[in-house]
């Protein structure tokens, strides 16, 4: 679990990242001496504008320190999200953030294992795969059964794909920091 001020340090790099990464400046953040910021960790950052999805892009596995990875998440997230057009200038006067820092992946054969609100959901099933975070089923107000289906659309599966014996299901959890209004 991150602290106030990890978190803190952790939405001012993104937004830092998001900021020199529409106007095609190069950014590195600084190190860190925080432990906490210094452990490989995956994560997902979203973007929102008028409360609408952005862009959201993250890494379950980290190659780097989390402070790193999410200055990496941040930019592309902003610049290659491919459901969205890149931001321009005139969005950095209006976005929100949300960073998702990720537990490890755990698979799963029994789907009641999965909390509604506490996990996210990771599906593979052939070249397909697809992934919704924890937050995403309360936002919607999802049941299990509706988390699973929306995953497998997520991975451009049949909805009820997930119930099929070579579906591999993996859960995980995720401490989401937000910007304060």
């Amino acid at each position: 679990m991150l602290n106030d001020h990890d978190a803190a340090a952790l939405l001012e790099i993104a937004r830092e990242a998001i900021i020199k990464g529409v106007k095609q400046q190069l950014y590195s953040p600084s190190p860190r001496e925080e432990k906490a910021l210094n452990q490989k960790s995956g994560c997902f950052v979203t973007i929102k504008q008028n409360n609408m999805l952005r862009g959201c892009i993250g890494n379950f596995q980290a190659r780097q320190p989390l402070f790193r990875e999410v200055a990496e998440m941040a930019k592309a997230s902003a610049c290659q999200d491919p459901r969205f057009p890149p931001m321009a200038v005139v969005d950095l006067a209006n976005f929100k953030l949300e960073i998702t820092v990720l537990s490890p992946l755990q698979k799963i054969d029994d789907t009641e294992l999965i909390q509604v609100g506490e996990h996210g959901i990771y599906i593979e099933k052939g070249l397909n795969r697809g992934v919704l975070l924890p937050q995403v089923a309360t936002e919607q107000g999802w049941d299990r059964k509706t988390f699973l289906e929306q995953t497998c659309r997520k991975a451009g599966l049949p909805a009820e794909a997930w119930q099929s014996p070579d579906a591999d299901i993996y859960l995980f959890s995720g401490q989401v920091i937000t910007e304060k209004d």
